[in-house]
């Protein structure tokens, strides 16, 4: 006896069937066997698909996890980034500010060495430059401008003081020229802190005397004196550092 098996198993003899019933036999046989094929491959599909879905879900859930957890880290890094460049940002402004005091004290050091070489004094801050000849106000005046400086403008007690110790009669920057009896500074500010010397000023015997000299008392912490501006004089010139 013969038979024939498909892929589902299934077993036909048909040796001793006649040949109307053997090709009945045969379609029937054809028809089961298809859908039979046809049922193991659709299972077998949807298992594929069904494991694929699976598949998919844990894949969007390692996703969202994977997010949850880098955006809080990458919002950190943002953070730590913006610190960091806030800190880098602080630094160099601190490294700036440092360079310009660093010119700023060289400058001052060059000024002080130039200064003092050409027998310029210092005191709190500013330079003093005492003459070696003598000349009018206005033309002391003009010196002092020539060297970068001015007429000395004594403005407190100590200053009055470190120039009362040079002893010496000297022009400084103090006129009432534009204004009698209004005395003003050559930078054109107004007298506040005076030094005068007792009796002074007083214009002696009707004189015009105009502009200011320190005077030879020196003994005395007031020795101002109201002097003729075509007197000539040794003069104070003074430069801020």
């Amino acid at each position: 006896m013969k038979g024939h098996r498909d892929e589902s198993g299934m077993v036909l003899d048909i040796r001793n069937l006649s040949s109307p019933a053997r090709s009945v036999g045969l379609n029937r046989f054809t028809n089961e066997s298809v859908e039979a094929a046809a049922s193991v491959s659709g299972g077998k599909l949807h298992k594929w698909i069904a494991g694929s879905f699976c598949l998919l879900c844990i894949l969007q859930a390692a996703l969202n996890v994977s997010l949850r957890l880098a955006l809080p880290l990458q919002d950190s890094m943002n953070k730590e980034r913006e610190e960091q460049k806030r800190q880098l940002d602080y630094i160099a402004s601190q490294l700036n500010f440092l360079t310009k005091e660093r010119e700023e004290l060289k400058r001052k050091l060059e000024d002080f060495a130039h200064y003092a070489q050409q027998g310029w004094l210092y005191f709190n801050g500013s330079f003093y430059y005492i003459s070696s000849i003598t000349k009018t106000w206005q033309d002391s005046r003009d010196d002092c401008l020539q060297r970068g400086a001015v007429l000395a403008i004594i403005s407190n007690t100590e200053e009055q003081e470190f120039i009362r110790l040079q002893q010496k009669v000297m022009w400084i920057g103090l006129t009432d020229r534009e204004t009698e009896g209004v005395w003003k500074w050559v930078d054109e500010t107004p007298l506040t802190a005076s030094f005068w010397y007792s009796g002074e000023p007083n214009n002696f015997k009707h004189r015009n005397e105009d502009c200011v000299v320190i005077n030879h008392y020196y003994d005395y912490e007031n020795n101002w004196n109201d002097a003729a501006c075509e007197n000539l004089n040794f003069w104070l010139c003074e430069k801020d550092m």
